[in-house]
């Protein structure tokens, strides 16, 4: 993988992400405290209403992003991104008002809306070889992970520093650094568009549109959501698991959480060389397939009792991590095989809203049900989700579904985005692929055989 750090532009970049999600860390600490200050006793439900308009945000303007990306250059949009959230970041400890708290947090989600998706579809266009750009993503993976890992801890060393709007301050510098690095990558040029036309709904919505029509992705809705429902049982009910089912020490949520972080992290490190022999659909199912056991095995978990309970939650808790990581990491790789390079964007736009659409389900239901019907209910219920849509991905995604058929082009010109990886062949262009949006191919493609 330090081999795809090599290259100028993708370093540069990868250092701007890494970067601002260590401010997207802090920042959520701060708002936590934030949320403390202001609202005292309330502080948890103001807290959860600011994590519901987080989600809004991603949901809402992700699509928008996707359709109006192409009107303006990739590099101006990522960079006004980090600087709109630099200054919310700069604005936050100057509140004084619950309200202002979800006013500025739907327009820093909002930013990172615009900011995630972008990347995403820029750096198949930096990294085009597929083997790069499966390490890029392995190493994507790996930020977050360690972001969720280390951002707390360095977040928690920080505070024995500054108070929490120090913490805001770091989120500014994350973001400025970030913005500074883009500015200085030379980016590729963003693919021609073709067939944009319609109006803002239509634009809006061709992502969603690409999602159903096409089976693999239509598939990848169900893993979204099997993924959402282990990550809710995990990230709203570890507290809840450690400190009052099991009576351990609140340094142990961590070390869950940790434990978690860890297994996601392995299988990052050692899907590359997998996916170099495999196709995507083969660890992707097989991830949300091991989802529904881990949940059986926690089931079981919380209704006996014993000191075993604790090595078996940690055990568990790395399972959903390495289960998660096998279905997330190749995602990108699946929507670049996929989705013409014109659409890239509107794809991993519509893939950032609606993967946080099913996290906007998952996250009450864990709560609400732990709350009225205890730890068993809920993860009854999550693991009945997480079955439901693994067994619906398997429907959806036939095998060799992804690849296609091999087929000759005729009526296309060279350098039509269409035949990015097509061989030039008597009479006109041969490749395959699997079902790409397009109905049936592109404008002016002669006979397909």
């Amino acid at each position: 993988m330090p081999s795809v750090l090599r290259n100028r532009v993708y370093r540069r970049l990868f250092t701007a992400q890494a970067v601002a999600l260590v401010g997207t860390g802090m920042a959520g600490v701060a708002l936590g405290l934030l949320a403390y200050d202001l609202a005292a006793e309330r502080a948890g439900s103001v807290l959860g209403t600011v994590l519901a308009v987080k989600m809004v945000g991603y949901v809402a303007i992700a699509p928008l992003v996707g359709a109006y990306a192409h009107r303006v250059p990739r590099r101006a949009l990522m960079v006004g991104s980090d600087l709109i959230r630099a200054a919310v970041a700069l604005a936050l400890p100057f509140v004084d008002q619950v309200w202002q708290v979800l006013v500025l947090t739907f327009v820093l989600q909002a930013a990172s809306a615009a900011f995630t998706p972008t990347f995403q579809a820029v750096v198949p266009d930096v990294l085009p070889e597929e083997r790069d750009y499966t390490r890029a993503l392995s190493l994507s993976r790996l930020a977050h992970d360690l972001e969720s890992l280390l951002g707390p801890l360095l977040t928690v060393a920080l505070l024995t520093f500054v108070d929490h709007d120090g913490l805001f301050l770091g989120t500014v510098v994350g973001h400025l650094a970030s913005a500074a690095l883009v500015l200085s990558a030379t980016l590729p040029a963003a693919p021609p568009t073709h067939g944009r036309g319609g109006g803002a709904y239509a634009r809006a919505g061709a992502g969603g549109r690409l999602f159903l029509r096409i089976p693999c992705l239509r598939a990848l809705l169900c893993l979204n959501l099997a993924v959402a429902a282990a990550g809710a049982s995990v990230f709203v009910n570890t507290v809840v698991h450690v400190r009052d089912d099991l009576g351990r020490s609140a340094g142990d949520v961590a070390f869950a959480l940790g434990a978690y972080g860890a297994g996601s992290m392995t299988v990052a490190l050692l899907l590359p060389r997998i996916l170099d022999r495999v196709d995507d659909r083969r660890p992707m199912l097989c991830g949300a397939l091991l989802l529904p056991p881990v949940f059986v095995a926690v089931g079981v978990i919380t209704v006996s009792s014993g000191g075993w309970r604790w090595p078996a939650l940690l055990a568990a808790w790395a399972a959903f991590g390495a289960a998660c990581s096998l279905v997330l990491t190749p995602t990108g790789r699946l929507i670049r095989r996929t989705v013409a390079p014109e659409g890239r964007t509107s794809a991993f736009a519509a893939q950032f809203s609606l993967s946080h659409a099913a996290w906007l389900l998952t996250y009450p239901l864990a709560g609400w049900v732990g709350a009225a019907a205890g730890l068993p209910a809920a993860t009854a219920a999550l693991g009945a989700i997480a079955l439901a849509a693994a067994l619906a991905a398997v429907r959806l995604w036939p095998d060799g579904a992804a690849e296609g058929a091999p087929h000759v082009h005729t009526g296309l010109e060279a350098g039509h985005p269409h035949l990015v990886g097509a061989v030039a062949v008597p009479g006109g262009w041969s490749h395959r692929h699997g079902p790409t949006g397009e109905d049936p191919h592109p404008t002016g493609a002669g006979p397909v055989r």
